[in-house]
């Protein structure tokens, strides 16, 4: 057979042995047979991921972990990020769901610090856990960079495991498992891929309202340092949770404190405030969300007070 024309032809997923001459066999040990291009070399993909709840260790945005796709096993670092519906209270029924869907980069996502185990109704790989919030991603991602190019194509199974954990210990070591939806080759995709990935960070500062200045003023301190420039924050619209609105209007000495100007408020009541920052995490010299024109801010309280920029 090894001297004949075969007439039949190979198809995807079958194995072959190939007769090529003047070439060492101890180079290669397997590999992959395609069509040019078809398996590009990348340095980093958009991968869609769930957790296996076998594996029992957070799963931490960051952190380094063993990647299996294809034939190879690399170290990658994985930035994880999800996202979620208009609804707050939905809840997916798998995390495993169309796996193999294509990436929208038209779309917002959300930062998440770790994955997250999915409320689901079946057991199939992925655990069941109630979170406070009642909010759910409806698909979680990750965005994989390698510490060396691999060879892999749209929909590669991707493991991501620590494969350094004491063998003797009696846990599972593989920690997640996903698809590959956006093989990334440009070597320099952190300025030409990246900023196309509309990825959210929400920051959090939280102040107090210090006492009343006048009828229609409040003075407020905490947010902001003595040296920090307020023309960014100045025109905030703020909303008491007892209906009125107002904006902050200036900084009030040079010690970080500032006024809140509201129109027809006459009773002072201590008032908690957090500062609440919403930016893209891969836009260079672009800090704050743009809707529109202007940058959106947004003031939350848990104690009834809140204030977002309506532009």
């Amino acid at each position: 057979m090894w001297y004949c024309t075969l007439h039949c032809v190979c198809k995807q997923g079958d194995r072959a042995g190939l007769c090529v001459t003047q070439f060492d066999a101890k180079q290669l040990e397997r590999g992959l047979l395609c069509k040019p291009g078809a398996l590009p070399s990348v340095s980093a993909a958009i991968i869609r991921v769930c957790r296996i709840s076998y594996f029992k260790s957070a799963i931490a945005t960051k952190a380094k972990f063993h990647i299996s796709v294809g034939h190879e096993t690399v170290m990658g670092r994985a930035i994880f990020f999800g996202r979620y519906c208009d609804t707050a209270t939905h809840c997916p029924t798998s995390d495993d769901a169309d796996m193999t869907a294509p990436f929208d980069f038209s779309l917002e996502y959300v930062y998440q610090d770790e994955l997250l185990s999915l409320k689901t109704a079946s057991a199939e790989g992925d655990a069941t856990e109630n979170y406070p919030s009642g909010k759910f991603p409806d698909a979680q991602f990750a965005l994989m960079e390698f510490e060396r190019p691999v060879t892999c194509g749209h929909s590669f199974i991707v493991i991501g495991s620590k494969l350094d954990t004491d063998i003797h210990a009696h846990t599972c070591r593989l920690a997640f498992h996903g698809r590959v939806l956006q093989p990334i080759t440009e070597q320099n995709y952190s300025e030409a891929v990246l900023p196309r990935l509309r990825v959210i960070k929400e920051k959090w500062k939280e102040g107090v309202v210090e006492r009343q200045l006048d009828e229609a003023t409040l003075v407020c301190r905490g947010l902001f340092k003595k040296e920090s420039k307020f023309d960014s924050f100045v025109g905030l619209k703020v909303a008491l949770s007892t209906g009125e609105a107002g904006f902050i209007e200036a900084a009030f000495g040079q010690s970080g404190k500032f006024k809140v100007h509201i129109p027809g408020f006459h009773c002072l009541i201590a008032i908690y405030l957090l500062l609440h920052n919403i930016y893209y995490i891969f836009l260079i010299n672009i800090i704050f969300i743009n809707y529109g024109v202007m940058s959106r801010f947004s003031v939350l309280n848990t104690r009834g007070i809140n204030a977002s920029r309506g532009d």
